[in-house]
């Protein structure tokens, strides 16, 4: 409404019936001057938006310059009337301004209790956030139980009539009532607007004659009777020390506006808002047609003929519900019962790509931004990684020079806390180090992480040293400190790595737990991996990862003595880890080894020794006298698995731990933790399979119940088939040991042997074919 020279146009943010209501307003006002509710910092940026690459959805990002951490967001889009209002302002070349509480006080702590930063920087999205929705309540009087669909029918689906300012005057009325009422006041609120109210007071002052001011529509009363001078005085005198703040532009996302959390959130459907905004028209039968092409690009059979009678449904749903258009609701229903035919699943996706949407804004260069944030932006564009609002997978070749940039970028990023990629399932069939995986999906929140990493530095790389030097000095578990030092060479921070393995090794030499070096190996063996795929040198690493695997040799036996059941359980996965990184660290281990080009001196050797003695720790006196069986038969499977140890041994050692001699349930643990990886060897050697059937046919009823809980597990972890195939064998009958093979009668008889060698060559396929013999010829 208008008051003298001002007019005041209350809003519902992020509403496009309020921004085309406010366009046509501005145009029949004429105003020479233009007023915002938002953080007056933000002045200083307003005239961006004149730039064509300031592409909505933005949002005025504004956080503390000493406290990073600390920040707010504005965000606008397209159909907003905020934005509606500064473009129009930046179009006619007129002052704009933003009359809000700065938001430097939105980051001090106010007394009253209602008015924390949080709620002060979340604030401004309207009356419908207030405690007590006045929109509920104006849809309740007016016969609505819904108030979002009410203001659809009054307002969003509203055209403007002859007199554009008439709308806000209503809604001005209906706010007045509701405020005299004291409904949603805080002191909060009299500080907000005892501000704006003097940004009016300096707009007259500077000689404007028509002043707009658009602001949410819960503070219009408030404005529209402007007390004295000297009690707004009194009451900003109670704000705390404003703190210093940088503001600036960053990107939004649709999706971003969905989400129910800041400063004008919650809009569910931003990318049906955006259509009913830009659309030209009746939107509804122009939306509809844009779902059918959605649809049929995800292969379901929609045609034209879908399409008509879609829009015929919705607007006869509307008819019958009483609204004056088809709102989303109707739309939505239309799209379920007749493009989707019923499935939930399509309008599901109708309902992420149309209804959310993925669209992301961009900023132009000249937007204030911090150093590291500006390095970013230089390798997004050189590496040809656009960030984007929608996830997508990205595989990755590290032999080739742009893939390999592409991969240190992300775990650079992933080092500063900005989760841009996310190692994915790699989409490619290969398993080599060369490959990498990523799942790319950029949010608006890392605009704040970015400015939170800028104190490490001003490029990413040195940011990234900086943050992995500072984290190690502030580690203090060993596994934390390996897993750091594989984070570097995948970032290929070689500037950090001396600082780090110096930290390691202090941290290794007096740590004297075995679970802790054995859990921290893993990591420096694949960064020795990952090292090589890189190119990187990694002479330091490849002693370190030496010197942590011969102490876990040399410490593991008697580390394993006296476990109970869950530390047990975790130790075996320690040992399973150290087997795997030793096999990788030492070439003669196996034939998948990695040359570090450090002399390991028969590493794989020492670590089947101190397999063999877990092995051979026995209780004697009680469990506490002994290794748990779970791990002395999880060191028999290995070493049998390695080679180091035969069948017939392996045998020895399970007759001897199912003898009667032994506690049951430490019986049941040996089994458990020799089967476990793959149960094949009990088809392979029918011994086995006859010892564990006799011993477990001999178990009484009693023994039997308590050991079933750990035999059930053993069991449900091995393959399926094998699984079938041993059923099938115990139920057929008794197992015996299998027969022994023939011995050979006589010698080998030259001749009768080389008469057998072609036809041993055509099955093989190795020989030329036997002409094949006549019918009726003797052979």
């Amino acid at each position: 409404m208008t008051n003298g020279e001002v007019a005041l146009l209350g809003i519902r943010h992020h509403g496009p019936g309020s921004a085309r209501a406010v366009a046509a307003a501005l145009a029949q006002w004429q105003p020479d001057a233009v007023l915002i509710e938002g953080p007056a910092e933000a002045d200083a940026v307003v005239h961006l938006a004149a730039e064509k690459d300031l592409v909505p959805p933005v949002a005025l990002l504004a956080h503390a310059v000493d406290d990073p951490a600390k920040a707010a967001f504005w965000p606008y889009a397209e159909f907003s009337p905020e934005w509606v209002a500064i473009r129009h302002a930046v179009d006619h070349d007129l002052p704009v301004r933003f009359i809000d509480l700065p938001a430097g006080y939105g980051f001090a702590p106010f007394t009253d209790a209602d008015a924390d930063a949080d709620d002060h920087a979340a604030d401004g999205a309207g009356p419908d956030e207030l405690p007590a929705d006045p929109l509920a309540l104006l849809a309740e009087a007016a016969g609505h139980d819904d108030p979002e669909r009410w203001w659809e029918d009054v307002v969003e689906h509203r055209a403007p009539g002859a007199d554009a300012l008439a709308p806000f005057a209503a809604v001005a009325e209906a706010m007045g009532a509701l405020r005299a009422e004291g409904l949603g006041e805080s002191r909060r609120d009299q500080l907000r607007e005892a501000h704006m109210r003097q940004q009016i007071r300096a707009a007259r002052r500077a000689g404007h004659r028509r002043i707009a001011v658009v602001c949410g529509a819960f503070h219009v009363p408030a404005l529209e009777t402007m007390p004295t001078v000297a009690h707004d005085r009194a009451l900003l005198a109670g704000l705390p020390k404003k703190v210093r703040v940088d503001i600036t532009w960053i990107p939004w996302t649709h999706r971003r506006l969905s989400q129910a959390t800041g400063y004008g959130a919650g809009v569910q459907s931003p990318g049906w808002y955006h259509h009913l905004f830009t659309a030209v028209g009746d939107p509804v039968p122009r939306w509809l047609t844009r779902a059918a092409e959605l649809l049929r690009a995800e292969d379901h059979p929609v045609s034209s003929a879908h399409v008509i009678e879609a829009v015929r449904l919705a607007e006869t749903l509307a008819v019958l519900r009483g609204r004056p258009l088809a709102g989303l609701t109707e739309t939505l229903d239309a799209v379920r019962a007749v493009l989707c035919e019923g499935s939930d699943v399509a309008l599901e996706l109708v309902r992420e790509r149309l209804v959310v949407g993925d669209a992301l804004g961009e900023v132009p260069d000249a937007a204030p931004a911090v150093p590291l944030q500006r390095d970013l932006a230089r390798l997004q564009r050189s590496l040809r990684l656009k960030p984007a609002a929608a996830p997508r997978d990205l595989d990755l070749d590290l032999r080739k020079d742009t893939d390999a940039a592409r991969s240190r970028l992300l775990h650079r990023l992933r080092l500063l806390g900005v989760e841009w990629g996310v190692p994915a399932r790699s989409s490619v069939n290969s398993t080599g180090t060369f490959r990498e995986s990523w799942r790319l999906c950029w949010q608006p929140e890392f605009a704040v992480r970015i400015a939170e990493a800028a104190q490490w530095g001003t490029t990413v790389e040195e940011a990234a040293v900086n943050k992995a030097v500072g984290t190690a000095r502030a580690a203090v578990e060993l596994a934390e400190l390996t897993g750091l030092v594989e984070t570097c060479l995948l970032a290929g921070l070689s500037g950090a790595l001396p600082a780090v393995m110096r930290v390691l090794a202090d941290c290794a030499a007096l740590d004297t737990d075995v679970a802790h070096l054995a859990g921290a190996l893993p990591a420096l063996v694949r960064a020795l991996r990952y090292g090589d795929v890189r190119g990187t040198e990694h002479g330091a690493l490849a002693g370190a990862a030496a010197g942590l695997a011969e102490r876990v040799c040399v410490g593991l036996p008697p580390a394993c003595v006296g476990l109970d059941a869950e530390s047990a359980a975790a130790m075996r996965a320690r040992i399973d880890e150290v087997h795997g990184a030793i096999a990788l660290l030492d070439p003669a281990a196996s034939g998948t080894g990695t040359d570090t080009g450090t002399d390991t001196g028969g590493l794989a050797d020492r670590w089947a020794a101190a397999l063999r003695s877990l092995a051979r720790r026995e209780p004697t006196a009680g469990p506490a006298t002994g290794a748990p069986g779970l791990l002395r038969g999880r060191a028999v499977r290995l070493l049998l698995d390695d080679g180091r140890l035969d069948s017939e041994e392996a045998g020895r050692r399970l007759r001897l731990v199912l003898s009667v001699a032994n506690a049951p349930a430490d019986a049941a643990g040996w089994v458990e933790g020799f089967l476990t990886g793959g149960g094949a060897l009990l088809l392979h050697d029918p011994r086995l399979l006859a010892l564990l059937d006799e011993w477990l046919g001999g178990v009484s009823g009693e023994v039997f119940t308590d050991v079933l809980p750990l035999l059930r597990r053993t069991f449900a972890g091995l393959e399926a088939g094998v699984r079938t195939t041993i059923g099938g064998r115990v139920a057929a009958g008794p197992l015996g040991v299998a027969p022994a093979a023939p011995e050979a009668v006589g010698e080998l008889d030259p001749d009768r042997a080389d008469a057998a060698v072609p036809v041993l060559a055509v099955l093989l396929g190795v020989g030329p074919k036997i002409p094949r013999q006549r019918a009726g010829r003797n052979t």
